[in-house]
């Protein structure tokens, strides 16, 4: 699970958010919602160890209660958690299996040797968001909602408890967005994990999410609840200036 205490997010001396406080936990999948500005994105590259937090403390745990409670302990951070970004990359002469083996990079020596083992992660991660049989074409060969599946698959790959999304649905077209959210709230129900998107799709969130992570403007702070209690609350006219009907 992640648990947060009072952490302040933002850049050098420009705070975004302060006293953000919320704990979430595995088998879940949260969206993080809020205006634009509000610092999502901050906040997920603050979780992820991308940038420092700038006050408050952070605890990421495994299933087993082991983790780390530093936000400087990287090289342990990449075993606990996954990160996902917006951005298209490129990947010149990679295949699809190339890509995905990528996750098990913080497990192999440091030539990148990949074992037996490590090759089956490699092959069951593809199967369990349905690329396996793309898994010898090029990944830039494939559509833009492929390409999210198989970075999917690259986190799943690596096996951590935690994985976090930026935007996971940007880019696709709508079915692709609603296989997406579906695939995501799968696999933490049926693995286990604890997922946490980043997403400006208000309805699909709210229908697919079983908790909103919810910010308000900046210095505002957030609110964490699931999507039907909120609605009984003033916290979606708080966060966008208005009443979000589903």
């Amino acid at each position: 699970m992640i648990h947060c205490e009072d952490i302040t997010i933002g850049y050098g001396s420009r705070v975004i958010q302060r006293d953000l406080t919320f704990t979430l936990a595995d088998g879940t999948m949260t969206a993080l919602l809020g205006a634009n500005g509000c610092g999502k994105s901050t906040l997920l590259r603050t979780l992820a160890g991308l940038q420092p937090a700038l006050s408050g403390s952070f605890s990421l745990l495994s299933l087993s209660g082991s983790g780390l409670s530093s936000l400087s302990e990287q090289s342990e951070r990449s075993k606990l958690l996954a990160l996902v970004l917006t951005e298209r990359i490129s990947v010149e002469s990679a295949t699809v299996t190339d890509v995905v083996a990528m996750g098990r990079y913080p497990y192999t020596s440091f030539l990148g040797t990949l074992t037996a083992a490590d090759r089956r992660i490699v092959r069951e991660a593809m199967e369990q968001v349905g690329v396996a049989d793309l898994a010898d074409t090029y990944y830039n060969d494939h559509s833009d909602g492929e390409k999210q599946r198989i970075l999917i698959a690259k986190a799943l790959a690596q096996q951590t408890p935690v994985i976090l999304l930026d935007e996971p649905t940007a880019h696709l077209d709508l079915p692709s967005r609603i296989r997406t959210l579906n695939l995501l709230r799968d696999i933490a129900h049926n693995q286990g994990k604890t997922i946490l998107i980043s997403t400006h799709e208000l309805d699909l969130a709210l229908r697919s999410a079983d908790n909103i992570l919810l910010m308000f403007p900046p210095l505002q702070g957030c609110v964490l609840d699931t999507p039907d209690h909120l609605h009984t609350t003033d916290a979606f006219t708080r966060a966008f200036g208005m009443n979000i009907n589903y």
